[in-house]
Parts: structure tokens; sequence; C-alpha cells
């Protein structure tokens, strides 16, 4: 986070472009904010590692004998 002018300069907990922000209007955020922000960054990752990151969701395909077990 840095400042320009008299605004904040924000951006989002996963990364991206950031915005002007006024002071006065900006709060942390709340736990529950952060732990799904941390989660959807982990869920990301995890489809990353599996070379699935241009993929919404939850992962499918591969061996379908995986969901007979």
């Amino acid at each position: 986070m840095g400042h320009e002018g008299p605004y904040l300069q924000l951006r989002p907990l996963g990364g991206g472009r950031e915005w002007d922000a006024n002071p006065a209007r900006v709060r942390p955020a709340a736990p529950a904010e952060l732990l799904s922000a941390r989660v959807a960054e982990a869920n990301a990752r995890s489809r990353t590692d599996l070379g699935l990151s241009d993929i919404r969701g939850a992962p499918q395909g591969g061996r379908a004998e995986d969901g007979a077990r």
C-alpha cells in the first residue's frame, strides 16, 4: 500500500491493479475477509501446481476410476 496525494493506493490481496482510496473510508480487513482471501489464494495455488490454472472450480478429468472408489 502506498499513497499518491491525499489518497491511499490499494491493491487486492491476491494481486492485481491498484486503485486510489479515500483514507477516511479505509478499514482493516475483517477476519472472515482475510480467511476467504487466503482460502481463495490457496485454492488457486493448488490448481496452478496441478497445471490447471486456466480451469475454474474443482479440478475434473484425469483418472475416471478415482470417483468409483
